[in-house]
């Protein structure tokens, strides 16, 4: 399975510190060599400077106490450094603590006592654009190592609006800025209550899937993955299928071909198979395969929403596409008895809006022909160009910007 490993991929686009709990959960699934893992994390470390755990981690992979020079003399510049930081900051930290002081520094009263207890403090004085972004994101990375997921979605939020405002940098940091917002995402998404709602509505707007589709498209993964334990299948999901369809060349995966099979080749065989290894997939994910400690038991609540409302894509998709099915073969694949197959399709008809009903007397299942809204068709037209514009512009500036100063 670590074929379908997305770290190598996520990793350049996450913050050094991010990436330990990427390695700790590739470590605990045993996906790659013991040695390698910690290798990885020396490598990661020495441009740190947590240098007392990257000893530690040295001793556990050389099983030695003796610890290179170079790791000494490291630390001993780094604690140097930071006393030095210290007291350089403390009159600053002193003049903060002071709630007059703090009161008078802003005669409009815009950063009130209040603010500044909630915020970091920098942030609310600097003046200096880029550093004062530079302090957002080091927010963002501080909640969400320390878990605070109420938080780290409100500072990702804030993040969103300074990157999508239109004096923001120039058009090729803005969509490198979304790449690596969706990337620490992520963590917020797949941990916090509402994430996966939150995920499909920052994902699937235009600007933030045109840059998946040119920079990231295995972050498709995770749309696709939302889509299917949310069970919106509305226009949005119409919509990404044909992302699916686009990208299948770039990049595809057991959970995106799942999607091919039951919505772009009604390959219901192939699905059944695939659900297997998206099963493994979601697995040995970082992100979708986390375990969810609830008192001494532990549950893997993802990956059995996504099992179950997979079988229910696929059932619907066959329905739709067949006028007629013999209800007693249809309950027998779904291991039902027949009063209990009759109140499934009831709520299935009614649940998924399908344009369907039930004939007691020959025990079928009827489908009626849905009839194409011309209006709908030219919508999808429209957007599909302005898509695959969005995707030439993107590609444009990424070559522009790949070109020698003349």
């Amino acid at each position: 399975m670590a074929t379908y490993d997305l770290t190598p991929r996520i990793a350049p686009n996450l913050d050094r510190h991010l990436v330990f709990p990427l390695l700790e959960f590739l470590q605990e699934r045993q996906l790659y060599p013991y040695e390698q893992i910690l290798k990885a994390k020396i490598e990661l470390l020495n441009k740190t400077n947590m240098v007392d755990y990257a000893m530690d981690i040295h001793n556990s992979l050389y099983q030695t106490d003796d610890v290179p020079q170079d790791m000494i003399d490291r630390r001993v510049e780094v604690v140097a450094r930071l006393k030095a930081l210290e007291d350089a900051a403390s009159p600053l930290v002193t003049f903060l603590q002071n709630p007059n002081a703090v009161q008078e520094l802003r005669a409009d009263k815009q950063y009130n006592l209040q603010m500044l207890n909630d915020r970091y403090q920098y942030r609310a004085l600097c003046t200096n654009s880029e550093r004062s972004l530079n302090a957002f994101w080091g927010k963002l990375a501080a909640q969400i190592l320390m878990q605070n997921w109420d938080i780290a979605l409100e500072e990702l939020n804030r993040l969103k609006e300074i990157i999508d405002s239109k004096s923001f940098s120039s058009p090729l940091n803005q969509v490198q800025s979304r790449i690596w917002l969706m990337h620490w995402s992520l963590f917020i998404f797949f941990n916090h209550d509402n994430g996966r709602t939150h995920i499909i509505d920052l994902f699937n707007q235009d600007k933030y899937l045109n840059a998946i589709q040119t920079s990231a498209p295995h972050m498709l993964r995770y749309l696709a993955t939302a889509f299917i334990v949310n069970k919106r299948r509305g226009p949005q999901f119409k919509e990404f299928i044909k992302v699916i369809q686009q990208d299948q060349c770039s990049y595809k995966d057991p959970i995106t071909e799942f999607l091919a099979c039951v919505y772009l080749n009604y390959e219901f065989d192939g699905a059944q198979k695939k659900m297997k290894e998206c099963e493994e997939v979601i697995l040995n994910d970082p992100f979708l395969g986390k375990r969810v400690e609830e008192g001494n038991f532990s549950t893997l609540p993802l990956k059995d929403e996504f099992l179950e409302n997979a079988h229910l894509f696929i059932i619907e998709t066959y329905c739709r596409i067949h006028q007629r099915i013999q209800m007693g073969v249809l309950f027998e694949k779904l291991n039902l008895n027949y009063e209990e197959g009759e109140r499934w399709i009831v709520n299935l008809i009614r649940n998924s809006k399908l344009n369907a009903k039930i004939d007691t007397e020959t025990g079928t299942f009827i489908m009626e022909p849905n009839q194409p809204n011309v209006y709908e068709q030219l919508i999808d037209h429209t957007k599909a160009l302005q898509g695959r514009t969005y995707k030439l512009v993107g590609q444009l500036l990424e070559h522009a910007q790949a070109q020698p100063a003349r």
